[in-house]
């Protein structure tokens, strides 16, 4: 039988995140990500393979899988053992989420309404955007008081805008890390919550 499995993250907003876009792929892939998801406190690969090797001891099989952003951080994955580690291609989670249609849709405005393309393309690079949105702060863009926030008068629920994305709106990255996240996460056993054990230590 499959083994549990622990999904560490960097913090809530990245849980919601991905719980988001798990919810378009399956009501029981986004449970088993809020479930299993443990939060780091920030990019904090060294505290999480810390954890994970205490718990994959005392549950043998045991599988994690921690996701960071990139951040422009050069880190050493040697030191994660036996803990599986994603980082994002680009900066941020946030930079996956800079899709006006899904951020309109997440508002509930209205298709008229051309508030959201305007500030998007006043913050957004018209040239080789792959490449430019792999330095994008996009944390500080769709911020709670970011300008995006700012200018449409309220902070951008970012969960809810992952969950108003359509499959053809999510970047390869996403797609890939869903795919894998279902691997890992949705074994008969893999319900297990270290959430708890994680505060405490």
């Amino acid at each position: 039988m499959p083994p549990p499995a622990v999904l560490y993250v960097e913090g809530p907003r990245d849980r919601d995140v991905l719980e988001g876009w798990a919810r378009g792929a399956s009501a029981a892939l986004a449970r088993a990500v809020r479930d299993n998801a443990v939060i780091l406190g920030g990019r904090q690969l060294g505290r999480a393979a810390a954890h994970f090797a205490t718990a994959a001891a005392a549950r043998p099989g045991l599988r994690g899988l921690c996701i960071l952003d990139r951040d422009n951080i050069e880190e050493a994955t040697s030191a994660a053992g036996e803990l599986e580690v994603f980082t994002w291609s680009r900066r941020h989670i946030e930079s996956y989420l800079l899709v006006p249609g899904a951020i309109q849709r997440a508002l509930r405005l209205p298709e008229h309404d051309g508030r959201v393309q305007r500030l998007l393309r006043q913050h957004l690079p018209t040239t080789a955007p792959e490449s430019a949105l792999r330095e994008l702060d996009a944390k500080r863009l769709l911020g709670a008081s970011g300008p995006l926030a700012r200018a449409l008068g309220r902070p951008l629920a970012l969960g809810r805008v992952a969950r108003a994305m359509r499959p053809d709106e999510l970047h390869a990255d996403v797609a890939g890390l869903l795919e894998r996240l279902r691997e890992v996460l949705l074994a008969p056993e893999a319900t297990v919550t270290l959430a708890t054990a994680f505060r405490r230590s």
